[in-house]
C-alpha cells in the first residue's frame, strides 16, 4: 500500500499489549506472508512502525512510545477483542502528539467482544475511528487498508466524510 507517487510521506505506528496482534496486523497490511516473530524492538517498515507490547505494558518503557510517536503521523492502537482489560491507563493516549485510530483485533475468535474492546480503546483516549478486524481471516482489513491509503495519499487523515481521526 503506497501513495500515488510511490513514496511514503507518512508513517503509522502500531501500539498495544503483548499478544494483541500488532505484528500479525503489520504483516497483513504490508503483504508479508512470512512467519510472525515476537517483536523485540521497534520494527520499521516503509510506512509502518511495529512496536513491542512491552513498551505499552511496562511503565518504564512507555516513554519510548511517546518518543517513537514523533516519527509517526498516526497511532494505530490495537486492543485484542478477547482481553477484558487494556494495558493503558485512562486517557493515556491523549498524552501523545499524534491522533489515534483504534483497531480491535482477533474479532474472529469465539470469545471476542468487540464492543468491550472498543470501549476500552475509548477509555484509553482513542478519539478517532475504531476498526474491528481479523488479520488472519481478513475481516475488516479492506476498510482499514482503504483508510490508511487515504492517509498515505496525503489527505490529512480525513475519511470519506472529511472527518479526521482526531
Amino acid at each position: 500500500m503506497m501513495p500515488p507517487d510511490g513514496r511514503p510521506s507518512r508513517r503509522f505506528m502500531l501500539i498495544g499489549a503483548v499478544g494483541a496482534g500488532k505484528t500479525t496486523l503489520f504483516h497483513a497490511l504490508v503483504g508479508d506472508e512470512g512467519p510472525v516473530r515476537k517483536t523485540q524492538t521497534a520494527d520499521y517498515g516503509e510506512w509502518l512502525i511495529d512496536t513491542p507490547g512491552e513498551y505499552a505494558e511496562i511503565l518504564g518503557f512507555r516513554h519510548r512510545l511517546v518518543a517513537l510517536a514523533n516519527e509517526a503521523e498516526l497511532l494505530l492502537v490495537v486492543q485484542e477483542a478477547t482481553r477484558p482489560r487494556t494495558c493503558f491507563p485512562p486517557g493515556y493516549l491523549l498524552t501523545f502528539p499524534r491522533p489515534a485510530l483504534g483497531i480491535v483485533s482477533k474479532t474472529d475468535l469465539p470469545e471476542a467482544d468487540a464492543d468491550r474492546a472498543a470501549a476500552l480503546l475509548r477509555e484509553a483516549g482513542v478519539k478517532g475511528e475504531i476498526h474491528p478486524v481479523s488479520a488472519t481471516l481478513g475481516t475488516g482489513m479492506a476498510a482499514l487498508r482503504q483508510r490508511l491509503s487515504s492517509c498515505l495519499a496525503g489527505r490529512e487523515g480525513e475519511n470519506e466524510h472529511g472527518n479526521s481521526p482526531r
